[in-house]
């Protein structure tokens, strides 16, 4: 009942209760539509609680998950680096080949000018799936990541580290 509330408060509180559901092992794929509203919240607090869902229940045959294209774009664009963060933290545990597509070239903005804590999140969605991000046309990602080589924040040089070698990983198995 709570999920059919007009509130969106009421809405993320159920779905706050959901994810913890989900933790001990219930399926809340039925929710997946309340989800995504709660991820559209203005609010930061409510759209942790989406995103969180979202991460833990959301997977590549989720039917509703194409309909969260935009809601992501939007997010990771967003001038508020606390809501384009958990954009980018929830897509790197739910991203599906065709949400990396249509998304490849917002992350890879974010991987060649963004402050430190987007260039960390965002790699991690970018070597999930790297192959296919990788087939569009983008700057060079291993130029990229040489310059990241050179951030003063180990997290940032870990991550261009991580991402090289996926790359070269996947160089060598030929999907490049």
């Amino acid at each position: 009942m709570e999920l059919r509330q007009d509130s969106i408060y009421i809405k993320a509180n159920a779905v706050e209760k959901l994810a913890y559901l989900q933790m001990l092992g219930y399926d809340i794929s039925w929710a997946a539509f309340n989800i995504i509203e709660v991820m559209a919240s203005t609010k930061y607090t409510e759209k942790r609680i989406g995103y969180l869902a979202a991460a833990q229940c959301f997977h590549d045959e989720t039917e509703v998950l194409m309909l969260t294209t935009n809601l992501i774009r939007k997010d990771v664009n967003c001038a508020n680096m606390y809501d384009s963060g958990v954009a980018l933290g929830g897509l790197s545990c739910f991203v599906t080949p065709d949400l990396a597509r249509d998304l490849a070239s917002d992350v890879l903005n974010l991987l060649t000018s963004s402050p430190t804590v987007h260039s960390k999140k965002s790699r991690s969605s970018v070597v999930q799936n790297i192959s296919e991000i990788s087939r569009r046309p983008a700057p060079d990602l291993s130029q990229v990541e040489r310059k990241k080589l050179e951030d003063p924040d180990p997290g940032v040089q870990s991550a261009a580290v991580n991402v090289i070698c996926e790359l070269a990983r996947k160089k060598i198995r030929g999907i490049i």
